[in-house]
């Protein structure tokens, strides 16, 4: 029998249990141990957690953070329900992010 083909990028196989994703009441998002099983799965990959601290205007990481902010508000548009939740996953990731 031929193996099922996994699909590149997919996060299947990521669980809270497994400790790969945060709980929502830590925050949601990647933990590092996620993110290494993700880049392992996927090569060339350059996922990273999530920008937490204080950072300097213009850095990396500040970049970064803009970025994801402006990624997770098209979802809080896209979906509604969550962004009315103030328990959801994205609610809880973007507040972690410092949104």
């Amino acid at each position: 029998m031929a193996e099922k083909k996994k699909r590149k990028g997919t996060m299947k196989g990521h669980t809270i249990g497994g400790g790969q994703k945060r709980p929502t009441k830590s925050g949601a998002g990647m933990t590092k141990k996620g993110v290494a099983k993700y880049r392992k799965d996927n090569p060339g990959s350059k996922l990273k957690t999530a920008v937490t601290g204080k950072v300097k205007k213009g850095s990396t990481a500040a970049k970064r953070r803009k970025s994801y902010c402006a990624r997770s508000a098209g979802q809080m548009k896209k979906f509604p329900k969550a962004a009315k939740d103030p328990n959801s996953r994205l609610r809880q990731a973007r507040k972690r992010w410092k949104c």
